[in-house]
């Protein structure tokens, strides 16, 4: 995804200073970045040391250094935020990450792996999810590593695809969610496994008429978490969206706020995260 965003510069122009001075702005003192309550938070500082590797920008990298080391290997941490510390980790290099304290990291991990191979966010769970599962493979990526026992991730993820081809978090749930397939498509590439081929004309259909895509086929407006991901599902499977590409600028756009991005059309908050995406959709429609 890091590649494919440090593209969007060349549609930015001038604009990308502006993004560059957001995201070093999103920093506190103790080197977190900041959610949207102004408070240090492990997933937000992914997304904005991400977009700052993708604009090709200075990091403070001894403060975030600093404020990584203060969760030492995850003991307190979710699943999600434990994944956000082994990405952090990978951001700014490796660097003063004890291998004894990777191993911990790993070993937490593991710790949420479900019963049938895949991972989950509590413990122990019958079943894994496409998006903790997608998580945990990233971490594996970052933390240098191998993810054990891959194709028993590839048959969870299987286990919860829907009948129209989609997929979904949860077993019970009948429709499936535009990011969750976007995130199951990429997850069974990496892990060299087979994508149902109605999955990626199943993506191309959550397209908004007025650009950008949905999140599900009922949902009344898109937003740029489903339009980025989808776009990157979209361009690993060699789905063509040439002539969707026009509309995705003008709805990326409509969402810019001068400096930033905000998620959907009813949100008037930018932040990080939807910054990042915005730059991930900029890369894949600038090609």
């Amino acid at each position: 995804m890091l590649q494919v965003a440090r593209l969007a510069p060349k549609l930015l122009d001038e604009a990308g200073d502006r993004v560059v001075e957001f995201l070093q702005g999103q920093f506190n003192e103790d080197g977190g970045g900041n959610n949207r309550a102004g408070e240090s938070d492990l997933y937000y500082t992914v997304f904005t040391l991400d977009g700052l590797i993708a604009m090709r920008a200075q990091i403070p990298i001894d403060r975030v250094r600093g404020y990584l080391h203060h969760f030492e290997h995850g003991q307190d941490l979710d699943f999600v935020h434990l994944c956000c510390l082994s990405r952090c980790w990978a951001a700014i290099g490796h660097d003063g990450l004890a291998d004894s304290t990777r191993d911990l990291i790993i070993a937490r991990i593991e710790a949420f792996r479900s019963a049938d191979g895949g991972y989950h966010a509590t413990k122990s769970a019958s079943s894994g999810s496409v998006y903790h599962s997608f998580l945990a493979l990233g971490a594996y990526q970052d933390l240098a590593r191998n993810l054990p026992n891959p194709n028993d991730v590839c048959e969870s993820t299987y286990a919860l695809q829907t009948e129209d081809g989609a997929f979904t978090n949860e077993k019970r749930a009948r429709e499936g969610t535009t990011t969750t397939t976007a995130a199951a498509v990429t997850l069974l590439r990496h892990l060299e496994g087979a994508v149902p081929a109605q999955a990626g004309a199943w993506l191309r259909d959550q397209a908004h008429a007025e650009g950008g895509f949905k999140a599900a086929p009922r949902a009344p407006m898109p937003d740029l978490l489903s339009t980025a991901t989808t776009l990157h599902a979209l361009a690993g499977l060699h789905v063509a969206f040439d002539d969707l590409k026009e509309s995705c600028l003008d709805f990326v756009d409509s969402l810019w706020t001068g400096k930033a991005f905000c998620g959907h059309w009813a949100d008037d908050v930018h932040d990080s995260e939807y910054t990042y995406y915005g730059l991930l959709a900029l890369g894949h429609l600038s090609l």
